[in-house]
């Protein structure tokens, strides 16, 4: 426990000192704690630290540990892809989606959000900057079309976009990723599709926060800094 909490709170102070740095404030940042493949106990230990924004990759185990602690006790992300048979139970599990990475998907989405009886889910869409195949995302030139149907669509609310980049032992090289992302998300802005808001970027993890800070995310997905390796599945 007393691990988890230290843990927790360096990533904390590193996220904080960073965003100041930038000329920013802390409170523009915040921390997901992902917990995919980490037992149930473990959400139970970070919960009892006031840990309350988690992130978790596949509904299936997500809803496991929901059930278990309780939906109303943190507001819950999916951070990985989601499949098009998943997306009535991620409905009503997430608080977050930020994995939309389709207009099909945006659709299907809105409709369940209405047969479920939910008035508003927010979504970021999650943007392909590298083109790797093992990694999901629309492509740049899709990305306004997209926005469009997202915007339009009558349950769902475009809170920002997000993105995986490749993995780098150096951290430095994942920040024309997250500068891109940045601009896309400024000439999303400017047409007005996040409204009144700034629009969120869901962008950097464990190996390259702090990069992401530098860059402007203002939400940042991190795992392994927080709860140690991953179980294998």
């Amino acid at each position: 426990m007393t691990n988890l909490r230290d843990r927790f709170q360096r990533v904390r102070k590193l996220i904080d000192d960073c965003a100041l740095r930038c000329g920013r404030t802390p409170a523009e940042v915040t921390l997901i704690a992902v917990t995919k493949t980490h037992p149930v106990e473990t959400l139970r230990q970070a919960l009892s630290l006031g840990i309350k924004e988690f992130g978790e990759n596949r509904v299936q185990e997500a809803e496991t540990k929901i059930d278990a602690v309780g939906r109303d006790r943190a507001r819950w992300h999916l951070i990985g892809h989601l499949q098009a048979n998943k997306v009535r139970r991620a409905v009503k599990l997430f608080d977050v989606i930020h994995s939309v990475d389709s207009i099909a998907l945006a659709q299907r989405i809105d409709r369940h959000c209405v047969a479920e009886g939910r008035p508003v889910l927010p979504v970021l869409i999650q943007v392909d900057l590298a083109g790797e195949e093992t990694k999901s995302g629309i492509g740049q030139a899709d990305l306004e079309r997209l926005a469009e149907v997202v915007s339009g669509a009558e349950r769902l609310r475009l809170l920002g976009l997000m993105t995986l980049p490749p993995f780098f032992e150096d951290a430095q090289q994942t920040r024309p990723y997250f500068k891109r992302l940045r601009e896309l998300r400024n000439t999303l802005q400017v047409k007005g599709y996040f409204g009144d808001a700034g629009g969120e970027l869901s962008m950097g993890m464990t190996n390259d926060f702090e990069v992401a800070v530098e860059e402007g995310a203002t939400m940042v997905r991190v795992g392994t800094a927080i709860f140690g390796e991953r179980k294998p599945l």
